[in-house]
């Protein structure tokens, strides 16, 4: 392929990944293949000659596609987001072309400098300490783009467990450095993500997990517990992992109580904060970040929920001197006129070499601004929010973890095997693509927003999908759930005995209506009597005979609400004064604390 084909079938690329991604809702989801199926459409070996470009392409649809799990797909909630979008791609295209291997300052300047920048416009959307930032001079931290959560948390454990072996020596010498690390301990919630136990396996430490609490959150109270009686064993604690948005519900440990005990045993604190990190840009979702000031690391997944393709994971540390100290190699051949004036990435990760992913999240940053990114995340929020009160508004389904950013978890009420055959059925149709998890024993489905293109109308195709699965299994196994949203009126006069007329008032005359329950507020008669008198004020003119039909409830005896959002007046206190009906007066602040005084709820 010369320059001018390159050009043209450059140009029909792009062509085809915007049909693609425009006609994606076309696409079967999740894909009806079974292991193996690609042999028998591909030869045993390559060619000897050099193909048509034209044939290669056709087999695209015929070789790939069918195989394809379409994770840009409104109706893929499985996982996490893996997004991209159009200026991402056109990024990586040109780092592609570029193809640096930024390994030093000195392999490519511009990809050493570009990264440090973005990272720090990055840092500042979330609201990280200047601690965490590029600041010569002041800081010792700086940012670094990984290609994994998972290479993040496994980076910070190590550079945490050379710090501690370090300490150790300084205070109690003698011993060999396997020695003392065949006594360290790290420390995660058992809702931690996997890869926090692959990082502890990889660098030869115990890991402890934390049971969580009924919020699915680790907490510092546990976490002290453990390490105190981990002390007595003659272990050394040195890492703690705190997950932001856990995999299984998206819950959140208690990062401020956990930096306390970090603090005070002096452990490294990483926060692994994988997919609600890129929520923090909203100044709304920090509260889950308090305490950051108190961990020595964090990562985040960009490409999950920032419009960033994978793979693009953006990890700050506050002392990079730990990542230098861990993975620092200086052979001549890497050395340059610049080295310890200039960042070398080399020394801040595993790998060697590494891309140029700094352009595309570059590009994004510019193209969609801070407003941009935060309408998009919040769009997410939204859908996720509409999405569990279907789930709620069926008496069948239950949602057992509270729902947290973009994912929700539900299950049908029942065994667990119950939720799990609904699973399997719904991802054996195609239509729609989840995944489950287990929290406290119970097998949950985990559903997420996951692509850019989800709508409204996405969502009640996917909801009526699982409806309709459910009402086939639920018929096949002769299972009936009552539906307990409706109580007879019967029902109720037997079990409350206090029960009584009542009488929701709205702002339009002579027109009693039955309303929202949750917007009213239930008062006392007797003490209503004692002490006030509501009434209603009509286009400015009070109505007689709406107050002879209040003053009628009052002297029954019996109970009545009245809706909290009429527009209420105030008459005088004493039974002479309610009698004769004075002028009445609108609600004020002198007279709120008595309104507030005389209120029920529900």
């Amino acid at each position: 392929m010369d320059f001018d084909e390159y050009r043209v079938r450059g140009k029909e690329m792009v062509d085809y990944i915007a049909d693609y991604l425009q006609n994606i809702r076309e696409r079967r989801v999740f894909p009806d293949v079974k292991p193996g199926y690609m042999r028998n459409l591909m030869p045993d070996a390559a060619p000897v000659e050099g193909e048509p470009w034209q044939a290669i392409i056709d087999d695209v649809e015929r070789v790939i596609m069918p195989g394809v799990t379409h994770w840009q797909s409104p109706h893929m909630h499985a996982y996490f987001p893996a997004l991209n979008s159009f200026p991402s791609m056109i990024g990586d295209m040109l780092a592609d072309a570029i193809n640096c291997l930024g390994f030093t300052w000195a392999s490519s300047p511009a990809c050493t400098e570009l990264e440090s920048i973005v990272m720090n416009w990055l840092g500042k959307m979330i609201g990280l300490p200047d601690e965490f930032l590029h600041m010569p001079g002041i800081s010792k931290g700086g940012g670094v783009i990984q290609t994994t959560a998972s290479e993040s948390t496994m980076v910070c454990l190590l550079a945490g467990r050379t710090l501690a072996i370090r300490k150790f020596h300084e205070h109690t010498p003698g011993l060999q450095d396997a020695e003392i690390n065949a006594r360290l301990v790290a420390y995660c919630s058992d809702q931690a993500h996997s890869s926090v136990e692959k990082a502890a396996l990889i660098g030869l430490v115990r890991m402890r997990f934390i049971e969580s609490d009924d919020n699915l959150s680790m907490g510092g109270r546990a976490l002290e517990e453990a390490i105190e009686e981990d002390i007595k064993q003659g272990l050394i604690p040195f890492w703690v992992c705190a997950t932001l948005g856990t995999t299984g519900a998206s819950s959140f440990d208690n990062l401020a109580e956990i930096g306390d005990v970090c603090q005070k045993y002096k452990l490294w604190l990483h926060a692994d904060a994988a997919y609600a990190g890129s929520a923090f840009i909203c100044p709304e979702f920090r509260v889950w970040l308090k305490g950051i000031e108190k961990a020595d690391s964090i990562a985040f997944n960009p490409s999950k929920w920032l419009m960033v393709h994978f793979d693009c994971t953006a990890m700050w540390v506050k002392n990079s001197g730990a990542l230098h100290r861990t993975f620092n190699v200086e052979p001549l051949y890497l050395q340059h006129e610049n080295s310890g004036l200039a960042i070398d990435y080399m020394h801040w990760q595993i790998p060697l070499s590494k891309r140029f992913r700094a352009l595309k999240l570059w590009f994004v940053l510019r193209s969609f601004g801070i407003k941009g990114l935060q309408k998009h995340i919040r769009e997410g929020v939204r859908l996720a929010q509409k999405f569990e009160a279907l789930v709620l508004a069926d008496n069948r389904f239950e949602i057992p973890a509270a729902r947290h950013l973009g994912m929700v978890v539900f299950r049908l009420k029942g065994e667990n095997d119950l939720t799990e055959k609904l699973l399997k059925r719904l991802n054996h149709r195609g239509n729609l693509h989840a995944v489950p998890a287990s929290l406290k024993g119970k097998y949950v489905i985990r559903f997420t927003i996951t692509s850019t293109y989800t709508t409204n109308e996405d969502l009640l195709k996917d909801w009526n999908e699982i409806r309709t699965v459910a009402d086939e299994l639920l018929k096949e196994m002769d299972i009936k759930f009552v539906d307990r949203s409706r109580v007879a009126l019967k029902d109720t006069r037997e079990k409350n005995e206090a029960f009584g007329s009542s009488l929701l008032l709205a702002n339009s005359p002579m027109s009693p209506k039955i309303v929202n329950g949750s917007f009213a507020a239930i008062f006392d008669a007797d003490e209503f009597l004692a002490k006030v008198y509501a009434g209603i004020r009509i286009s400015n003119q009070d109505s007689p005979a709406m107050r002879r039909r209040v003053r009628g409830i009052l002297m029954s005896g019996k109970q009545f609400s009245l809706d909290s959002r009429m527009d209420l007046v105030v008459h005088g206190i004493s039974p002479n004064e309610v009698k004769n009906g004075i002028q009445s007066k609108a609600i004020t602040e002198d007279c709120e604390e008595v309104w507030e005084g005389t209120k029920g709820s529900l």
